[in-house]
């Protein structure tokens, strides 16, 4: 009897202590959940015309339950026509931002890894740069700098997997492959701002610093929906992207297909992406930051690591644009100035207590 307690004693005890682990990382996601709830109710009090929180909560509740809770036809227009769009854009931003940094960090192994870092923002710019000053694109009319922004993230994508393809698929290969896209497009963003008129060059310098003004409910949707599209898939493949952090060949020895998965992940995050620069303009440091301040809170565990970081995420860029909105009142300052601003300090506070690896 005895025999038999001691042997169940230790299973029972470590059953417990992962119960607690795992405890412990969704009670700090449901705190990252209520911390965006109520900084996106203060954001929606920030404005010219100033209203109480719990006038945005009541606003917003009668949409959903008219015959309990009453609002009025001012707080509706505030909250519903002006506000709430916006501050959804930077949750769905930030959370796709993060999302990105996270996976690239994740399947590269590089803390410096980024959709800012490899390239892809840089194919943004371009591609919006090329609509503004040459009138040039994928598609017409109001759509024509977006579609831009979006194609070209694609394509930078394509030509990272290409290239890396080439030499074989490493994370070396991905990161140089990357940094040399980042560069060519950048070149070609500074020819076409030589070449193009003040005003037009001023549009483009505006575009690159990114801003969440040109929010709409069509954008919020769109982002939206690529998240939900593509987040499943990442989140199913945390375990293997956990196992690329062992080194590749002892994720190939654990049953990972370690090109598939590097490869797979890494579209769909080109994907999340391009979906939101092309309607924010250029917005970094979200996706490195975001993924450095999680890992430092709750460790490397991408089943846990991927949601903490777009929660995080959504928290630093809608509290970035609720400053940039409010510092300078009524000037409104490019939500990218703001995130620089923030995470070059982390950077200098990450770098000051770095050991000798991150992972």
């Amino acid at each position: 009897m005895s025999l038999e307690y001691s042997r169940k004693k230790p299973n029972a005890n470590i059953g417990a202590v992962y119960q607690k682990f795992i405890d412990r990382k969704m009670h700090f996601l449901i705190l990252l959940i209520l911390v965006i709830i109520a900084l996106a109710g203060y954001a929606a009090t920030r404005g010219s015309a100033d209203i109480s929180v719990m006038e945005v909560y009541t606003t917003i509740l009668a949409k959903f339950l008219p015959g309990t809770f009453q609002t009025t036809w001012f707080s509706d227009t505030i909250v519903w026509g002006l506000r709430l769009h916006r501050i959804l854009l930077a949750i769905v931003g930030g959370i796709g931002l993060s999302i990105a940094g996270a996976v690239m960090q994740g399947i590269l192994k590089n803390p410096l890894a980024s959709p800012f870092t490899l390239g892809i923002s840089s194919a943004a710019g371009f591609g919006a740069a090329m609509a503004i000053v040459m009138g040039a694109g994928f598609v017409g009319g109001e759509w024509l700098i977006v579609g831009n922004a979006f194609v070209f993230t694609l394509l930078a994508s394509f030509a990272v997997y290409g290239l890396a393809k080439y030499k074989g698929i490493t994370p070396e290969t991905m990161i140089l492959a990357g940094i040399a896209i980042m560069y060519l497009f950048q070149a070609l963003t500074s020819f076409l701002q030589y070449v193009g008129h003040a005003e037009q060059v001023q549009e483009v310098v505006f575009w690159m610093m990114g801003s969440l003004g040109r929010s709409s409910w069509d954008k919020v949707w769109i982002v939206t929906g690529v998240i939900v599209i593509c987040f499943p898939y990442i989140l199913l493949k945390s375990w293997d992207i956990n196992a690329l952090g062992t080194g590749d060949e002892t994720a190939k020895s654990l049953g990972v297909n370690v090109e598939k998965t590097r490869v797979i992940c890494m579209m769909l995050v080109s994907f999340i992406t391009a979906s939101v620069i092309c309607f924010t303009g250029t917005i970094g440091f979200i996706g490195l930051v975001a993924p450095h301040i999680t890992r430092m809170v709750i460790g490397g565990d991408h089943r846990f690591l991927f949601p903490a970081s777009a929660l995080i995420g959504a928290i630093l860029l809608l509290g970035a644009d609720t400053l940039a909105r409010t510092i300078l009142a009524p000037v409104i300052l490019p939500v990218g100035i703001m995130t620089s601003f923030l995470g070059v300090p982390f950077f200098i506070y990450l770098f000051m207590r770095r050991k000798k690896v991150f992972w």
